[in-house]
């Protein structure tokens, strides 16, 4: 049994719920050596902790649970390690994280990072409350339900995002060079983990297998294995697997499905040590699938999700469409501390088979493909009707939607034209609705709909189709 089977390595980023958290080796480790501090310093170092304590304890105009003080101190001693994936999780956040790898929570289903000062969506889950509300990979947190995050813990903010299943948190984020943040309700809903996905599309030249994976939990590869029985003894030509917006989790699960597809004639990753060394994780599967596989990749797709990506490239070949990669690149390992809490840790650096270290750059498709401008929509929500002379931002959405919806409009800059008008009685009529041109909260609820039906049809899928073309071209 290899050394990391016996551990619990996590690969993901932070899932909402998780928090900080430190490892206490911290404390007996000099710098980025590896030797371990000599005793007289130990003593030393807790010697001044034990000062601390006291006079906080002793003179502080309040009285102070011990417990509070060791909790801020941990997180005090992660925080300075400037790794958003090392985190200290207390007894009620760590139950929190357990549940999002192997049951269902209630919550948005985003998963959230933070880099430097910024609080960053890594991905929305597919399907999850967080994506139908059109929360994208790399916003900027900036606000929860009207208040600043600025001075907050990724704990306290990930705290505040999570609620009661039907309750609603309004979440302000920053995206691109937007000149002004978006304001995002979501309503939270049973986060489930049901992780794989499968279809079998049929056309002129075959069938084509289609595997969507949504984040790498424990019963995934089972899971996945199942599928992929059912559907070779359907019978398929060629095969799709599509990891966009997985955000990733454990090493285990993505390791067991690489052994479904991935041949062990090259390791499909590479585990570094702080010391520098390395250690190849190879596949068991000796021979390759007899058909071609296509894996589907986006900015959404991170840890995990691009150790497979890697491995299915850079080991047999396999080609990547879709978008570069989120470029997470570190493993992480998991400590229970005897009281329900948990540190997490990064451990090690993972490389791609040809040793190649992707944090913070990530994986480039073998063919670039974006999807149409409709899928980086934002849902429509206002609280006045919209009407013909109106500037407004929300307008421009808007007029946007409606040009995806294929409902020509004469401008996109905000202003509400005669052409805008004409394009909403259009589909006010088309929907059933009274069809004044207005847009009023019945139609922009209309609208939205329209949308996430438009997005979830798979002709509209440009990168499912590129991947479906490929295949037909190469079987």
């Amino acid at each position: 049994m290899k050394r990391y089977s016996k551990l619990l390595l996590i690969v993901s980023c932070m899932l909402i719920g998780a928090a900080l958290f430190f490892a206490v080796e911290h404390l007996l480790l000099k710098g980025g050596e590896t030797d371990r501090a000599q005793p007289a310093e130990v003593s030393e170092t807790f010697e001044k902790l034990q000062k601390a304590q006291k006079l906080i304890m002793e003179s502080y105009v309040e009285d102070v649970e011990t417990g509070k003080l060791l909790d801020g101190a941990i997180q005090g001693m992660v925080s300075s390690l400037g790794d958003p994936y090392s985190v200290y999780m207390d007894q009620e956040t760590s139950k929190q994280f357990e549940q999002s790898l192997d049951s269902s929570f209630s919550g948005i289903g985003a998963e959230v990072t933070k880099e430097g000062e910024d609080f960053i969506i890594v991905s929305p889950f597919k399907g999850s409350p967080a994506e139908k509300a059109g929360l994208k990979p790399n916003d900027k947190i900036k606000t929860v339900d009207g208040n600043s995050v600025q001075s907050l813990t990724l704990y306290e903010v990930t705290a505040k995002i999570r609620g009661p299943k039907g309750s609603k948190v309004e979440i302000g984020v920053q995206r691109g060079d937007r000149a002004k943040d978006l304001v995002i309700t979501v309503k939270r809903d049973e986060i489930p983990i049901e992780t794989v996905h499968s279809e079998r599309f049929k056309t002129p030249e075959g069938h084509i297998g289609y595997l969507e994976i949504t984040t790498f939990a424990k019963e995934t590869a089972q899971d996945l294995k199942a599928e992929l029985a059912k559907l070779e003894s359907e019978g398929i030509d060629g095969l799709i697997l599509d990891v966009r917006g997985n955000p990733g989790g454990l090493l285990s699960s993505v390791h067991e499905v690489l052994d479904q597809f991935v041949t062990n004639k090259k390791p499909f990753m590479h585990i570094e040590e702080r010391s520098g060394e390395r250690e190849p994780l190879e596949s068991v599967l000796t021979e390759k699938k007899p058909y071609q596989i296509v894996t589907l990749i986006n900015g959404g797709s991170a840890s995990a999700a691009e150790i497979l990506a890697a491995g299915m490239q850079e080991v047999e070949g396999y080609p990547l469409i879709g978008e570069t990669t989120f470029g997470k690149g570190t493993v992480q390992q998991s400590f229970e501390l005897g009281d329900g809490s948990q540190m997490k840790l990064t451990m090690s650096k993972w490389l791609t088979p040809n040793k190649r270290w992707i944090h913070k750059k990530g994986i480039e498709p073998t063919l670039q493909v974006t999807q149409p401008p409709v899928f980086d929509l934002v849902p429509l929500q206002s609280a006045v009707v919209l009407k013909k002379g109106m500037n407004d931002e929300k307008v421009a959405v808007l007029q946007n939607m409606l040009n995806g919806l294929g409902y020509k409009v004469d401008r996109t800059d905000g202003y509400y034209s005669a052409s805008t008008e004409k394009a909403v009685q259009t589909f006010q009529k088309k929907a059933g609705l009274k069809d004044n041109g207005e847009a009023n909260t019945a139609t922009l609820s209309e609208l939205d709909k329209a949308i996430q039906t438009y997005k979830e049809n798979p002709e509209h899928d440009h990168q499912l189709q590129s991947a479906i073309e490929f295949l037909n071209q190469n079987e």
